[in-house]
């Protein structure tokens, strides 16, 4: 605003230097008389210019004043809302992270998970790979569901069977049907040959080594552990896959027809979990029977105390009624005390100045007559 009143003053000043100017080129050519009233005109002129500038400078002053309240107010609005929007921003920057840190957290810990199962896998594969590993494994798999069906008198691990053989389990059941054995058999390599086949040769090839491996183990068990008037006729294959399992009765149903003609039931994880929840029914079933003549001479015994505790409380009946006669006994004769001393408090005697008086002794008789017909 100052330059706008600088401009202003020095354009005033320059039309007022070229009206001088050409008052001054015609006061040389006109008369002195002109040149005084020019004169006065041209002070009037200044004065009214200086005043006008006054003003003019006034009003630029006043309005430059407003315009700075206003910026300065817009600026104080402006930095409230920046500074409100700056915290608002770092408020949600700061959860923004917080929640980052924490998904980084949860993902680091699901990475860390995925690499120790990773891990795991590779350890389980190694595992499956050696054979005698593989077999550790089913045994253990065996070993776990067994336990945690069976109380630990129904069943024997690596029990002798026959003439030096041992079987993985032996269930302790009663005759019939006898003892049962279980043995574990894990033919993964034929299978994930059959599941690997390419074209339909290799397939044939996988599926009759899968047959052979299979028909094999069941011959080795029907031959191994079920022995004559020790075990029952029957034994059990535990499969530790439910996958092998699947693919065994799903696509060889022959062999499991021959299993059956063999009395070699196979079993997955499944149907060992429920056939020894049956076999435990059974055993529950045993002992039942075999406290049943315990429970009968209880029983026995039972109403023999029974019938003691009926002849006890006949007795106690009868005391109870005869001491119910004797309280009525004593009821009766309380009564008729009451009634007498009644009869007793109804007599009236009358005052001294013997008008009617009436003496003792002369109720007495008839008083104690009556009681006595009472």
């Amino acid at each position: 605003m100052d330059i706008a009143v600088s401009i202003s003053l020095i354009l005033a000043a320059l039309a007022a230097g070229a009206f001088l100017a050409f008052l001054f080129q015609r006061g040389r050519r006109g008369d002195s008389g002109d040149m005084a009233a020019l004169t006065g005109r041209l002070a009037q002129m200044a004065e009214s210019q200086a005043a006008s500038q006054a003003q003019l400078a006034e009003r630029l002053h006043a309005q430059e004043r407003a315009v700075a309240k206003a910026v300065e107010d817009r600026l104080g609005d402006f930095s409230k809302r920046v500074g409100d929007r700056l915290k608002e921003s770092s408020t949600q920057s700061q959860t923004a992270l917080s929640d980052l840190r924490e998904r980084l957290a949860v993902i680091d810990k699901a990475q860390r998970n995925i690499r120790e199962l990773s891990d795991q896998v590779v350890g389980l594969q190694d595992i499956l790979g050696n054979k005698q590993a593989r077999g550790a494994f089913g045994e253990i798999q065996l070993r776990d569901i067994v336990e945690m069906t069976l109380p630990p008198s129904a069943y024997a691990f690596q029990a002798p069977l026959g003439e030096n053989k041992r079987v993985d389990c032996l269930l302790h059941l009663p005759n019939p049907p006898g003892s049962i054995a279980i043995d574990s058999k894990f033919p993964l390599e034929s299978y994930h040959a059959l599941r690997e086949a390419k074209d339909e040769a290799a397939t044939t090839l996988a599926r009759r080594g899968f047959t052979l491996s299979v028909r094999k183990h069941v011959q080795d068990i029907a031959a191994k552990y079920i022995v004559p008037g020790e075990t029952a006729e029957s034994a059990l294959m535990f499969l530790p896959s439910e996958a092998v399992y699947a693919e065994l009765h799903a696509n060889f149903r022959d062999v499991v027809e021959e299993s059956y003609r063999a009395r070699v039931w196979i079993v997955s994880p499944t149907t060992l979990m429920a056939t020894l929840n049956t076999v435990r029914a059974i055993l529950k079933d045993v002992r039942m029977r075999e406290q049943a003549g315990v429970i009968q001479t209880e029983v026995q015994t039972l109403l023999g105390d029974v019938a003691r505790l009926d002849d006890r409380v006949g007795k106690l009946q009868r005391h109870f009624d005869q001491a119910t006669d004797d309280v009525r006994q004593i009821r009766i004769s309380t009564d008729k005390v009451t009634k007498r001393g009644e009869r007793i408090t109804d007599l009236q005697l009358e005052d001294a100045d013997g008008e009617a008086a009436v003496e003792a002794e002369d109720l007495a008789p008839p008083l104690i007559a009556r009681i006595g017909d009472d």
